[in-house]
């Protein structure tokens, strides 16, 4: 990206704005001794094209809507359709939860995001007595198609996508959801959303009680 003439001189300069850094630190500490991003990577005092001169720009950051989709999915980036915003909401039954995402669409929310309960989550009927204290606590309890078509009842989820947080009952969700959609008319090309598929995250990240 950069001609070897070009780099040679930010060398130059970049080794002679480190003289006059260090006597300023010298001066004046910087108020931490390590500077670190949200994933704990260390960050430099600064960033030079010394720092990418052996950056591949097609292999490496690539175009919009192209690999390694590091400028987004879509091509015209945000300019034209900004990412789906969706809070993460559940609780009580499904007709407490399908109100809360009728309260949202309306005031504007352009997905929906699912919070199931402790025993949606590990697979569990609200019946169940390992469920007792847990149902509808932390997000919405579903034990059955009638109650995934409660919780979508009146939602356009032909027009909006759905993302559900859940792991061991994926599958079984998955397919609720395709079924109570298929109930409405709605063809399965029409819907779209993510679904996780990761028990150990439930125990292991979430603190959550065992898949039976």
């Amino acid at each position: 990206m950069f001609t070897k003439e070009s780099i040679e001189k930010i060398d130059v300069e970049n080794n002679k704005w480190q003289q006059v850094y260090n006597k300023s630190v010298a001066k004046t500490p910087e108020r931490l001794t390590r500077f670190s991003s949200v994933s704990d990577h260390p960050v430099q005092n600064l960033y030079t094209p010394l720092d990418i001169k052996d950056l591949d720009y097609s292999n490496d950051i690539g175009f919009p809507n192209q690999y390694p989709f590091t400028r987004g999915v879509q091509p015209s980036m945000y300019r034209g359709r900004l990412w789906t915003m969706r809070m993460f909401a559940g609780l009580g039954s499904a007709k407490d939860t399908n109100k809360r995402f009728h309260l949202l669409v309306n005031e504007g929310q352009t997905g929906l995001s699912t919070a199931f309960d402790m025993p949606t989550l590990m697979g569990y009927d609200t019946d169940s007595p390992k469920s007792v204290g847990e149902c509808g606590r932390c997000g919405v309890a579903i034990d059955t198609l009638k109650d995934m078509e409660i919780l979508f009842e009146g939602l356009p989820i032909d027009r909006i996508t759905t993302s559900m947080t859940i792991n061991p009952p994926a599958a079984v969700m998955w397919a609720m959801y395709i079924a109570m959609a298929e109930k409405r008319g709605i063809r399965r090309e029409a819907i779209g959303g993510t679904i996780q598929n990761d028990m150990l995250k439930e125990f292991i990240a979430q603190k959550t009680f065992m898949c039976p």
